[in-house]
């Protein structure tokens, strides 16, 4: 076993940049469930848990929040001053609805909404059916593809630009400043990786700043308009918060959903269902996809700052501005909560996951990856039901974002 856990120390070492770790840290969750759901992870220097009632528990916990520094000093904390050298990277990231708490989270949570209703998004799915068979037609004649590069990975960058009404050609570059951004999330990253992330963001900025100037002389129908033009209680959006907004629309929108149809093509693929029977109506592709979701979910830490001293579980006591870390992916897996949870049953009936979080940071894009999803991976299999692994796949080495390097696949 790449890890180690003292039970009676409750701590766990593991490297998260073992490859096999990385290539099935399921295992580590499976040993967690029977013998110690909650554990001091050593490399990362605080509390994780796997329990499915835990997770959920603390993710929805007030007494927990993604940053801590409208509550405390970085002085009081002991934390150094920010790195000088990712300013700019620090800035794109000072206003996204992933990091910020009430009362700001709660005005900009309200003012993005409004303008990503589900109306909109479910508006998309044509869009999106249509997009998945031009993509397919231009490799169904090879017999063989990476369908991470080619499928994968077009569908939602695309889709949020033609949201945003930022030019296709374009694509390719925002989707290289997010792929550059990403890797501050990391475990284990470098000054190369935070100067080429500072870079990115900062490139990425000054790119949206200028489509922001013009979009505002210019209003239209598109997704940027309607976050520039809506208001709550008298206030807007200003440029900063535009560019964080928008930016984390791109990044975590796309990021996760190229892992996670990878994810799940994989897991059909690998399993004993037929994939004809498993797309047979709108009821039957959502019941797969939220199965997909659940199996093997793209992102599998979310952490979270202590905003007071806590004691959980009777015992574990936290101090102000103690981190903890949230395994999803483990509390998807919780045999706890899902009957034969290590078991990709693509009939199960759809119950509440942890793959896009809960509480008021839950995934504002979770209705949009579910329709692309959906409607990417009915056009797929039913345009190639002789769909089978090329290769065997391989993980990323990329504890906590779990996705594929590549996905090779013939017909």
């Amino acid at each position: 076993m790449p890890f180690k856990i003292d039970t009676a120390r409750r701590t766990l070492s593991c490297d998260p940049q073992n490859i096999d770790f990385v290539q099935n840290p399921y295992a580590l969750y499976t040993k967690m469930h029977a013998e110690a759901p909650a554990l001091q992870w050593q490399q990362y220097n605080h509390w994780v848990f796997a329990d499915w009632k835990q997770v959920n528990t603390l993710l929805r916990d007030k007494r927990f929040g993604r940053q801590i520094l409208h509550k405390v000093s970085r002085a009081e904390l002991g934390w150094p001053e920010p790195l000088p050298h990712t300013k700019d990277f620090d800035l794109a990231e000072k206003h996204s609805l992933l990091n910020v708490e009430p009362p700001i989270h709660t005005r900009l949570r309200l003012l993005v909404n409004r303008a990503f209703v589900s109306r909109q998004v479910e508006q998309l799915r044509p869009k999106v059916t249509e997009l998945a068979h031009q993509l397919i037609d231009g490799f169904e004649d090879k017999g063989e593809t990476d369908l991470l590069q080619s499928f994968a990975t077009p569908i939602p960058i695309l889709i949020i630009t033609q949201m945003l009404d930022i030019p296709d050609e374009d694509g390719p570059l925002l989707l290289d400043w997010s792929h550059k951004m990403v890797a501050m999330y990391m475990f284990g990253r470098t000054r190369k990786d935070e100067d080429i992330a500072n870079n990115a963001a900062r490139e990425f900025s000054d790119y949206l700043r200028a489509v922001i100037a013009k979009r505002r002389k210019n209003l239209g129908e598109d997704l940027l308009s309607h976050m520039i033009s809506t208001e709550a209680k008298g206030e807007h959006l200003d440029d900063d918060e535009l560019i964080s907004a928008t930016i984390l629309l791109l990044n975590a929108g796309h990021e996760a959903t190229v892992h996670q149809t990878g994810n799940a093509v994989k897991t059909i693929l690998e399993s004993n269902h037929e994939p004809k029977t498993l797309f047979t109506d709108d009821d039957q592709t959502a019941t797969t996809v939220e199965e997909c979701i659940r199996f093997d979910a793209p992102l599998h830490m979310f952490t979270r700052y202590a905003l007071e001293d806590v004691t959980l579980e009777g015992d574990i006591e936290l101090k102000q501005g103690d981190e903890v870390g949230l395994l999803l992916a483990a509390a998807n897996r919780d045999p706890k909560q899902f009957e034969k949870a290590h078991i990709f049953d693509p009939f199960r009936p759809i119950s509440a996951n942890a793959t896009f979080g809960a509480g008021i940071h839950f995934c504002i894009g979770a209705p949009l990856a579910r329709l692309e999803m959906q409607a990417s991976m009915k056009a797929l299999f039913d345009r190639l039901p002789n769909l089978k692994l090329a290769q065997t796949p391989k993980y990323s080495n990329a504890y906590h974002f779990h996705g594929l390097e590549k996905l090779m696949v013939s017909w």
